[in-house]
C-alpha cells in the first residue's frame, strides 16, 4: 500500500511534502512492534497517525484503545492504566482492569504523553521493557502484549532537561519519531482541507456549497492556524451554517479568523494614562544613559589623539572646557577623567596619554530613580520649563510629568 492509498482509505487530505513523509514513515514503521512517538502541535491530526500504525500492523484485528493522558487526574491515573484491587484506595469497592490489561494483544495509544506524573511514568517503562505491571494494592505482577504509540505537542527533550520527563523513556519511547507537520507548514493543503470541510458541513446543515474568491483563498492560506486543522475545521462549520453568500470574500472570511497572537499591536496612549508611559520612561534613560557613554568615549578617544585641538579650541574660546562639564556631567578627582578648566589648559596633563588610558572608569548613579530626575531636568531646561513640551520629548503625557515632579521634588 503506497502514501496515495493510504491518504485514500483514512480521509487524508493534501499533498505537502512534509505529510507525505509523516505518512510513509508510519507506512514503513506500521509492521514492526516498535514504540513511535509521534510530535505535532495540537490539532495538527496526531491520533490520525496512530489508526494508520494499528491498522496496517499485525495487531489490526486486536483492541485499539486511546487515552488522553492529560485528561486523567494525576491521583487516579494509575489506576486507569493499571488497574486496582477492591480496597486500594476509598471507593475502590471491587477489582477494575486497566487499559494496558484490557488491550492485550493490541494497540494503545497515549496521547499527551508528556502530562503522566513521573511515578507513572517509571510504571509505564517497566511495561515497554518487560510487558509487567502491578495493579494499584496489588503484589501480584501481571503481564501484557500491547503496543503502544504515545504522542505530544510538548518538546519532550526540554521537559527531560527540566526534570518533568524521564531520559530513559524518552528513548524508550522515540524508537521512531514521526513528527506531523502544522497546518502553516503545509499552505498548499488549507483549501484543500477547507473546500472538503465546507461540503460536508454543507451537505449536513443542507446549506448551499460556499466558494471563496481569490483574495480570501489567499487570506486562509497566510493565516498562521495557531489550532491547525481542528481550528480549520470549525471555522469551516461556523461559515456553513451561517453564511448565505456562495461566494465568500476577505471581508466576510476576516470576520471569522481570530486576531494572530504573534502580531505586533500599535497601542495608542490616551492623555493621563500611565501603566505604559512609566516604562516607556525607564526605557528611555537607559538608552539616553547608553547614548551618553558612547559620546564619552569618542570626546576621551579624540582628546587622546588630537590633545593639541582641544588645547587651542579652549584657549579662543574660555567656555568651552566649562560647557563640557555641564554636558557631559563628568565628576571625580585627578585620577578620574576630569574636565574641569584648569586641568585641560594643563599642556603636560594633554600630551601624557598614559594619564588617559590608565583612568579609572567614571563613578556615576545606578539609581533609577535619580536617572529619572535628572532626565526630566534635562528635559525642563531644553524646554525653558515647558512642561507640555518636556512631557512630549519624554513620551509621556503632562500629567504624568506632573505627578514625577511631585514625587522626586524637583
Amino acid at each position: 500500500m503506497d502514501v496515495q492509498d493510504i491518504k485514500n482509505r483514512f480521509g487524508i487530505i493534501g499533498n505537502s511534502p512534509l505529510l507525505n513523509r509523516a505518512i510513509e514513515v508510519a507506512r514503513q514503521v506500521a509492521p514492526t512492534d516498535i514504540s513511535v512517538l509521534i510530535t505535532g502541535e495540537s490539532g495538527s491530526g496526531k491520533e490520525a497517525f496512530s489508526h494508520i500504525i494499528h491498522q496496517l500492523s499485525h495487531r489490526k484485528h486486536g483492541p485499539f484503545i486511546a487515552v488522553n493522558c492529560g485528561a486523567i487526574p494525576e491521583g487516579t491515573v494509575d489506576s486507569e492504566l493499571f488497574g486496582h484491587v477492591k480496597g486500594s484506595f476509598t471507593n475502590a469497592t471491587e477489582d477494575r482492569k486497566g487499559y494496558f490489561e484490557v488491550v492485550n494483544g493490541g494497540t494503545i495509544f497515549l496521547d499527551e504523553v508528556a502530562e503522566l506524573p513521573l511515578s507513572t511514568q517509571a510504571r509505564l517503562l517497566r511495561i515497554l521493557e518487560s510487558g509487567e505491571y502491578i495493579r494499584v494494592g496489588s503484589s501480584k505482577i501481571a503481564k501484557t502484549d500491547v503496543r503502544v504509540v504515545a504522542a505530544t505537542n510538548k518538546d519532550v527533550m526540554e521537559n527531560v532537561q527540566k526534570g518533568k520527563f524521564r531520559e530513559d523513556l524518552y528513548y524508550r519511547l522515540n524508537t521512531v519519531p514521526l513528527h506531523v507537520p502544522a497546518l502553516r507548514d503545509r499552505k498548499e493543503d488549507i483549501h484543500l482541507l477547507f473546500r472538503k470541510f465546507i461540503v460536508d458541513f454543507s451537505e449536513k446543515y443542507r446549506t448551499p456549497h460556499i466558494q471563496l474568491n481569490d483574495e480570501a483563498r489567499r487570506m486562509l492560506e497566510n493565516y498562521s492556524w495557531p489550532g491547525n486543522v481542528r481550528q480549520l475545521k470549525n471555522i469551516a462549520e461556523q461559515i456553513a451554517v451561517l453564511e448565505t453568500e456562495r461566494e465568500i470574500g476577505p471581508e466576510t472570511l476576516f470576520q471569522y479568523l481570530p486576531r494572530e497572537r504573534n502580531l505586533p499591536v500599535r497601542l495608542e496612549r490616551q492623555e493621563g494614562e500611565h501603566e505604559f508611559s512609566e516604562r516607556d520612561l525607564l526605557y528611555k534613560v537607559l538608552f539616553d544613559m547608553k547614548k551618553d557613554l558612547v559620546d564619552l568615549k569618542k570626546l576621551v578617544f579624540n582628546i587622546i589623539q588630537h590633545p593639541n585641538d582641544l588645547r587651542q579650541a579652549a584657549a579662543s574660546d574660555p567656555h568651552l572646557v566649562s560647557r563640557l562639564y555641564e554636558d557631559l556631567e563628568v565628576k571625580g578627582d585627578e585620577k578620574h577623567l576630569d574636565f574641569h578648566a584648569p586641568y585641560l589648559s594643563n599642556p603636560q596633563v594633554l600630551e601624557n596619554k598614559e594619564t588617559f588610558n590608565e583612568a579609572e572608569e567614571v563613578e556615576e548613579s545606578l539609581s533609577l530613580e535619580d536617572q529619572e530626575a535628572e532626565l526630566i531636568r534635562k528635559a525642563l531646561r531644553k524646554h525653558g520649563g515647558k512642561r507640555k513640551s518636556a512631557a512630549a520629548e519624554l513620551g509621556i503625557s503632562e500629567r504624568t510629568l506632573y505627578r514625577k515632579i511631585k514625587e522626586l521634588n524637583l
